[in-house]
């Protein structure tokens, strides 16, 4: 099996993720996951797609994550993995699919508007 490269992303983390066959390693950013995201809610994110598919201990995970906090840059981690995993096997699709894995989630940072203080609260109106 040949590498495998696989984009994720939410808000404004993109992921870049190499997957390829090995024993379960997972590097971020040339750091240990563990290192990277130190709480346990994030690496369970993280861990996921592979948890689900059962494909934990099967492939070598590299990651390039840019851009976004540390939750935002999990979830587009999470996203490209089960991008990767559904490549390997069609019929993960069926399994990632109904959890929301491979579905992008298109909210953003609403922009700040001239003449407010940010996207919707207004300056303090004084009537005189």
């Amino acid at each position: 099996m040949a590498t495998i490269h696989k984009i994720g992303r939410r808000k404004t983390a993109v992921a870049r993720v190499y997957v390829t066959e090995g024993n379960g390693k997972i590097t971020v950013n040339k750091k240990d996951l563990e290192t990277y995201f130190p709480t346990a809610t994030l690496q369970y994110k993280v861990m996921q797609p592979l948890a689900m598919t059962e494909n934990a201990s099967n492939f070598d995970v590299k990651v390039n994550v840019y851009g976004g906090g540390i939750t935002g840059q999990a979830e587009a981690v999470r996203m490209a993995i089960a991008r990767a995993m559904c490549e390997v096997d069609a019929e993960n699709r069926s399994i990632l699919k109904p959890e929301g894995l491979l579905t992008r989630d298109p909210r953003m940072v609403e922009r700040k508007k001239f003449g407010q203080k940010k996207a919707r609260k207004r300056f303090q109106f004084s009537k005189r």
